[in-house]
C-alpha cells in the first residue's frame, strides 16, 4: 500500500538539489534563467520603395527651389528690355516694385528713364546722372540691370 503525498504538494516537482549540488539545466540556459530569447528581426523595407520615395523627395525639393529662387531673382519688370527715353509705371509699391514700359504721353507714365547700366546691381551709379532722382535695379537670371529714373 503506498500512502498518498501530503496535501498541497506536487507528487511530480522536482525536489530540490541537496545543498552544494546543483540541478541540471536545460542545454543553452544558465543557472537561474529561463530559455533564451533570439533578438529581434530587423525591419525589413522595401528597397524599391525607399528608391523611389527618395528620388521623388529630391524632386520636389528641386521644384521648390526652382521657384522659389526664380520669383525672387526673376522680377516681372521690363527693366532688361527698356531703353533710355522710355517711360515706366509702378504697379507695385516703393518697398516691393513693379516696373512695367508705359507710352510716355500716357496717364500712367511716372518715370522716365535717364541712365541705364547693364550687368551691375550698383544702384549707386546713379547719383551721378544728372536728372536722376531714383534709382531702380533688377537682379534677373538673364543679367542685371540699374535704371536711373527722373519722375515725369
Amino acid at each position: 500500500m503506498t500512502t498518498p503525498p501530503p496535501q498541497g504538494q506536487n507528487p511530480y516537482a522536482q525536489q530540490p538539489a541537496p545543498m552544494g549540488q546543483q540541478q541540471p539545466q536545460p542545454y543553452g540556459q544558465f543557472p537561474g534563467q529561463g530559455a533564451p530569447v533570439p533578438p529581434p528581426a530587423p525591419p525589413k523595407r522595401n528597397k524599391k520603395l525607399v528608391r523611389v520615395l527618395g528620388i521623388l523627395g529630391v524632386i520636389v525639393v528641386a521644384a521648390v527651389v526652382k521657384v522659389g529662387i526664380g520669383s525672387v531673382f526673376n522680377s516681372d519688370s521690363e527693366a532688361e528690355t527698356t531703353s533710355v527715353g522710355a517711360c515706366m509705371h509702378n504697379d507695385g509699391d516703393n518697398s516691393n516694385p513693379d516696373l512695367s514700359e508705359v507710352d510716355c504721353t500716357s496717364d500712367k507714365a511716372q518715370y522716365k528713364v535717364v541712365q541705364k547700366f547693364d550687368n551691375t546691381s550698383d544702384d549707386s551709379k546713379c547719383e551721378a546722372v544728372k536728372d536722376s532722382t531714383i534709382a531702380y535695379y533688377q537682379i534677373g537670371t538673364g543679367h542685371n540691370v540699374v535704371l536711373c529714373l527722373k519722375e515725369v
